[in-house]
């Protein structure tokens, strides 16, 4: 049977004094992030001994124009998350009145926030059209001073001239499946004269750049979405008028990565052309859903709301098509019981329906396929996150007593447009060949260690340092860092 129910969700429960240790070396963690590869163009080193004050100028040379365009590649060769391929243009000018001849750096590596130093590919840098040649030169910074690859090549400034300086490269994404992020240093042009005349900095997209996938103000837990983003088409754009770069005006955009949505925009179609096709809108459902939850929670900006609704409608219209298909019932209790958990534990309470619904379907579940170990292990799962369900000794089977006797449900928000399912896509394309996107065949089993029985988290967390600057994902992190794939 199909891998029906690969999800990131439900979270595991762990101690508190796991949890207030894990929010402490988090907030360490933060203080040592790494900055990201690729950059602009810049000035060379000062010389040795050489420390200015803040406004000295190191040249009369001024960065005019800059335009950056990163695309996203639609494929990635093996053993890569995703790759961009970079091209950028820099109009330079000598506002003094004498030539300069300068070693031109460009950073290649950099630390990659896990301590890896992964290279730019593919290199090619031109000086008004002609090709430049690059030597390599290693300078320290970065955090804890590890060292910094650049390349250098020489370029000529004549006084009051243009000079077009061009670079290509093809630069790698960091993530993890179903996200992925790209980023562009802008502080390293802030050595320039003067400020950064005018900056356009695109982003495009193998396909139509929406809420849905790209990540607006928010982000997967790794890399963000710069702020003032325009999208457009297939591009995701930034403009910027007398630039002095810091560090907040470098470039991150994280989105959901193409070896994913292209399975979203596969099964879109095809429901749109077989729309009695319950196994179809079951694998919507579920790719929607990857693409709703995080590591550490459910996406909660605009776009990822109307994912998680698309999700839930797709797996209702699977279970209308299938109602006997007991792992489209696990896979739409799982997304139920993950939003309610999600918001339980981020805003401090939620709309218990929505655990009722979870408990219903697992129930069922478990009806049509009491022995399948998928089910089993994600109703377990369950039972330690709730008292709705109380499993019984010597692999008896489970009560559901919310089933049998009706809880009060009190709704702790007024209904939100969550609960309400919105309008399905509309297939505008071919579908691409179904060995890109085809689900794997064998359904992967659960762990054969058993899950250690652990106490639920009581009412507060004890918390240390300046923690409650951070946001609750943080622990929610670790509580769902065991990641099983069904």
């Amino acid at each position: 049977m199909m891998d029906k129910m690969k999800t990131n969700l439900p979270f595991k429960h762990v101690k508190i004094t796991q949890v207030s240790l894990v929010i402490c070396l988090t907030i360490l963690i933060g203080f040592v992030t790494a900055k990201p590869v690729s950059a602009d163009v810049a000035p060379p080193e000062m010389p040795p001994g050489a420390n200015p004050h803040p406004g000295t100028e190191v040249t009369q040379v001024r960065m005019v124009a800059e335009t950056v365009i990163i695309e996203v590649l639609a494929e990635a060769p093996e053993g890569s998350l995703g790759q961009a391929r970079v091209t950028a243009e820099f109009q330079m000018q000598n506002l003094g009145n004498e030539s300069e001849i300068l070693m031109v750096r460009f950073p290649t590596s950099s630390n990659d926030g896990f301590y890896n130093y992964p290279e730019i590919h593919d290199l090619q840098v031109r000086v008004d059209g002609s090709p430049a040649s690059t030597k390599p030169a290693q300078y320290m910074g970065g955090d804890f001073d590890d060292p910094i690859q650049w390349a250098e090549f020489e370029v000529s400034f004549p006084p009051g001239q243009d000079v077009l300086i061009e670079v290509s490269y093809t630069l790698e994404g960091t993530g993890e499946y179903p996200f992925i992020s790209f980023k562009y240093l802008l502080e390293t042009g802030a050595g320039w004269k003067d400020t950064i005349g005018s900056a356009d900095l695109i982003v495009r997209l193998p396909y139509e750049a929406n809420h849905h996938n790209v990540f607006i103000d928010s982000s997967p837990g790794w890399g963000q979405t710069s702020p003032g983003a325009m999208l457009a088409g297939q591009e995701i754009r930034w403009h910027y008028d007398d630039l002095e770069p810091e560090y907040q005006h470098n470039l991150s955009i994280a989105i959901v990565m193409p070896s994913a949505w292209e399975k979203v925009l596969f099964e879109r179609v095809n429901v749109a052309n077989n729309p009695e096709d319950g196994e179809a809108w079951g694998r919507l459902g579920k790719i929607y859903k990857e693409t709703a939850l995080l590591r550490r929670g459910m996406r909660h900006e605009a776009g990822g709301e109307e994912l998680y609704n698309l999700s839930r409608e797709a797996y209702e219209k699977a279970l209308d098509l299938l109602p006997d298909d007991a792992l489209w019932h696990l896979g739409f209790a799982n997304l139920l019981f993950s939003r309610y958990y999600w918001e339980e534990y981020s805003t401090g309470g939620s709309d218990r329906a929505n655990l009722l619904r979870a408990i219903e379907e697992y129930n069922i579940a478990y009806t049509l396929d009491p022995d399948d170990p998928n089910i089993i292990y994600w109703i377990d799962d369950a039972y330690y996150a709730t008292d709705a369900i109380e499993r019984l000794e010597d692999g008896g089977g489970y009560i559901f007593h919310w089933l049998t006797t009706t809880p009060t449900i009190v709704p702790t928000r007024t209904a939100a447009a969550a609960d309400t399912p919105t309008p399905g896509p509309t297939a505008t394309a071919t579908p691409p060949p179904p060995t890109a996107t085809k689900e794997p065949t064998a359904s992967p089993q659960p762990p054969t260690t058993p899950k250690a029985l652990e106490p639920k988290p009581g009412p507060s967390l004890p918390l240390c340092g300046s923690v409650l600057v951070f946001p609750l994902a943080i622990v929610l992190y670790y509580l769902s860092s065991k990641k099983i794939i069904q």
